[in-house]
């Protein structure tokens, strides 16, 4: 049994709808900035978020199989 659940597919599609829209909108003013490449991070981290489970936890368990 897991603690984590997981996201309905309507939010995720939400979610990564969100993270086009937030994207492309601020292709423009990011283009200058210096932290871009943070800002675009966290857009990755909310696409691909799929449930309550820390992305980082979800990555780590996924990465553990290579290895078995």
């Amino acid at each position: 049994m897991t603690d984590y659940t997981p996201y309905t597919m309507t939010r995720i599609l939400a979610r990564r709808a969100f993270v086009i829209a937030a994207g492309v909108l601020a292709l423009p003013v990011m283009l200058f900035r210096a932290d871009r490449a943070r800002f675009y991070s966290y857009l990755h981290r909310v696409w691909m978020k799929t449930s309550d489970k820390p992305v980082w936890l979800s990555h780590a368990e996924m990465a553990t199989q290579d290895f078995y």
